[in-house]
């Protein structure tokens, strides 16, 4: 059985971790760095780095910032946020990030996908999906989840991988910052479809929520930001929950 991952989040704006409700309302959430080091002594198995208003701002994701984190960290680590091109993708892996996120550049052109895919291997690139059910059918949202489109979740979930992408990062705009749960019926779908790894994200709010995006949800890993961040779930707690529950975690 292949071990389920634990992953944190970091929102970056402004050079600051931030965590929001919905995409907005953002509060700060500290030093990406100095939270960096804590997640890994604490047993995160990976984390994510997205520079969420890079792409709005015509901004490149820091690289400053991946470099730090790259001397600082033991875990593999995946920088998103702004990259559009080969160059980008180059620059932040010498920088030391392990995989890249793309978003909205895979959506605006999907053959950056093969590109990433042939120049770097399949597995380094994350295609990210921020998506909103809307009536019954999700919908892909761009930019941070400002800008709706037509393209439907599963359609665009099944052309990333047949493009090369290594994983996907799925994340629900309805649940995102409301601790209610996971998008689990979603995630289940997701992963019925594709046979690359499928990393939730949207709804931590209780040790249960991981449980169950795991077993229902059919996750590969999941990913949370505030019940991490405010200190309200302890990695450590939360796999040995998971290993009661017979979900295999490493410890």
């Amino acid at each position: 059985m292949l071990t389920k991952r634990i992953v944190p989040c970091l929102d970056i704006k402004n050079g600051r971790t931030v965590k929001g409700v919905n995409f907005v309302d953002l509060r700060d959430a500290g030093n990406p760095v100095e939270l960096a080091k804590q997640y890994a002594a604490l047993g995160a198995d990976e984390l994510v780095f997205l520079d969420i208003s890079a792409t709005q701002e015509k901004r490149k994701t820091m690289h400053d910032m991946v470099l730090k984190v790259a001397e600082q960290v033991n875990i593999p680590f995946t920088v998103g946020g702004g990259i559009s091109s080969i160059e980008d993708v180059d620059d932040l892996l010498h920088c030391g990030a392990d995989k890249v996120s793309i978003n909205s550049s895979a959506v605006k052109r999907p053959e950056l996908i093969n590109e990433l895919s042939e120049k770097f291997g399949s597995q380094c690139i994350v295609v990210a999906i921020d998506a909103k059910k809307i009536g019954e059918e999700w919908f892909v949202h761009l930019a941070g989840g400002t800008i709706p489109t037509d393209i439907k979740l599963f359609d665009w979930a099944k052309e990333v991988e047949e493009r090369g992408a290594g994983e996907i990062l799925f994340t629900s705009m309805n649940h995102d910052g409301t601790k209610a749960g996971f998008a689990n019926e979603a995630l289940a779908k997701l992963s019925e479809l594709v046979n690359i790894p499928i990393i939730a994200s949207g709804g931590a709010g209780t040790i249960q929520h991981f449980a169950d995006t795991f077993k229902l949800g059919k996750a590969d890993a999941a990913l949370a930001a505030s019940v991490f961040h405010f200190g309200e779930i302890p990695i450590i707690e939360l796999k040995k929950e998971l290993r009661k529950q017979n979900i295999e975690v490493r410890l």
